[in-house]
């Protein structure tokens, strides 16, 4: 069976919608999706609001209510059937992340057996035979075939085979 990496955020849990609906909330702030297009959320928001992103991120309990992207569930448990399936996620750039990252794979992924969740800090270590992430740095050293998951911060980047959406990944790899 063939070796499949997935990213966590921005690949399975929508940690966008999350940032926007707090933005809006909290700050009164509304983002748009031309707003985000070829940026990171940083570059999205004034100045003033900048801190407020590194703040909320390294919040405790801000990746365990995350939206799961819509088709992942499913996609990733036929996924199962055909490749042996890692979750991997540079975690440790969040530290308070670690349990609600756990916690929230195990309710929307319960198939994904714990010996099968990877929290780096940094991907060159993963040794898979494919990779799907919206990060472009994670394949600099990866030896298998990346796929890049659509995001706003990458929507420019051309030099890899990208997916969209999770029926993308299906076509793909299925």
């Amino acid at each position: 069976m063939l070796k499949l990496a997935i990213d966590m955020d921005e690949v399975m849990a929508d940690t966008w919608s999350k940032f926007i609906h707090r933005f809006k909330e909290q700050e009164g702030f509304e983002i748009s999706a031309e707003m985000l297009h070829g940026k990171e959320l940083w570059q999205a928001v004034p100045e003033s609001l900048t801190p407020r992103v590194r703040e909320w991120i390294n919040e405790k309990n801000f990746f365990r209510d995350l939206p799961v992207m819509p088709g992942a569930r499913e996609v990733v448990a036929e996924l199962c059937n055909k490749y042996e399936v890692f979750v991997a996620s540079a975690a440790s750039e969040f530290p308070n992340s670690y349990k609600d990252k756990y916690d929230w794979l195990q309710d929307h992924f319960p198939f994904i057996s714990w010996k099968h969740i990877v929290f780096c800090g940094d991907k060159s270590i993963i040794n898979a035979d494919i990779m799907i992430d919206d990060r472009i740095r994670n394949f600099t050293q990866f030896k298998g075939r990346p796929i890049l998951y659509t995001s706003p911060h990458n929507v420019n980047v051309t030099h890899y085979e990208r997916v969209n959406n999770w029926d993308e990944v299906a076509g793909l790899l299925l």
